[in-house]
């Protein structure tokens, strides 16, 4: 890493672990997170085009991400603004990295750029693509017109929304996607080119005096589902729960009948499981279906899919939101306007 010169663009990187800083401690064994984030920069060398200032927050699985490290790490990220950088770059694991990226989307209050990236293969792999991987990320949160975009992810030269980004592949290098929406932009030749211009964000959500703790979980409607599942997850004490549903929205009868008991008394987020699509507001009538559960009290995601819907619940309710801010926030940001 260079000194810091005025005439460059500065980057703050905080490294979180992950397959990008994994490698075996003994042959034949699995890998586990071993690298820095000066580990990781290293391998880039000296000719950057920007300044890089870099601190490892954590060296964990994705897979055991928690809200108190994204809250250091926005913390710190924010803290690195506030002193002159120009943009900030996540760097974790791949499981849980659509997730982070939604949270900081959620609570990053600057124009200043945070890109979120990370690898598909360890560095002992052949062919690893972490230091491309990293090397987009920095060139996107180092790049002007990024301002005002809020959070993004950098992965095989795809610039991605956080609204819109998920996992969609367990291995392929190009595991990102955006459906329905596309990636917002690309990497190629050392620049960004983004097929859309800035768009307006909702204001950042405050996190003083935030408690995540209790349960907040995600349950999958199926196939014969009867409701007892979230009756007992309900009867544990959780928060709030996220449904996700078949289709447009629509439960079983069982489940409908579980959720007129219990939405009175915490609030019941319906997302669609599809992967892709609105939930719907008015088109079915049957019990279970979307117009039904709305008549319950329930809300609606709308476009934010079940994994989103969680972290825009969990975050509100750490935050005290009562029911009436609950629905409109949702109503907001599951909206395509």
């Amino acid at each position: 890493m260079s000194s810091e010169s005025p005439d460059r663009p500065l980057v703050a990187v905080a490294a979180l672990g992950g397959t990008i800083s994994m490698a075996p401690a003994r042959k034949g064994e699995g890998a586990v997170p071993r690298l820095s984030a000066e580990d990781l920069l290293g391998e880039l060398g000296t000719g950057l085009p920007m300044d890089v200032r870099a601190e490892t927050l954590a060296g964990i699985s994705s897979a055991s991400m928690d809200f108190a490290t994204l809250v250091t790490c926005r913390d710190w990220g924010a803290r690195q603004v506030e002193q002159g950088a120009d943009g900030l770059v996540v760097v974790q694991g791949t499981d849980t990295l659509e997730e982070t990226a939604y949270f900081l989307e959620l609570t990053w209050p600057f124009d200043a750029p945070v890109v979120i990236t990370g690898a598909m293969r360890n560095p002992s792999l052949p062919s690893p693509d972490g230091q491309a991987n990293l090397l987009s990320a920095l060139t996107v949160a180092a790049e002007p017109r990024s301002r005002g975009r809020g959070s993004l992810v950098a992965f095989n030269d795809d610039v991605h929304q956080a609204r819109w980004v998920r996992k969609a592949h367990s291995s392929h290098l190009e595991a990102f996607s955006s459906a329905p929406a596309g990636p917002l932009g690309l990497v190629a030749e050392g620049a960004v080119h983004y097929f859309h211009p800035v768009a307006s964000r909702r204001a950042a959500l405050s996190l003083e005096n935030a408690d995540f703790t209790g349960l907040v979980p995600i349950l999958e409607s199926g196939l014969d589902d009867s409701g007892e599942l979230l009756d007992a997850v309900v009867k544990a004490g959780a928060r709030g729960v996220v449904l996700a549903a078949a289709g447009v929205g629509h439960v079983s009868t069982g489940t409908a009948t579980v959720i007129e008991r219990v939405v009175g008394d915490l609030p019941v987020v319906v997302a669609s499981r599809t992967g892709a699509g609105t939930t719907f507001r008015g088109t079915y009538g049957f019990r279970g279906s979307e117009s039904s559960l709305i008549a319950m009290g329930a809300t609606m995601s709308g476009w934010l899919d079940p994994r989103k819907s969680r972290v825009l619940l969990h975050t509100l309710l750490a935050t005290g939101a009562a029911r009436a801010r609950v629905d409109a926030e949702f109503r907001a940001r599951g909206d395509l306007g």
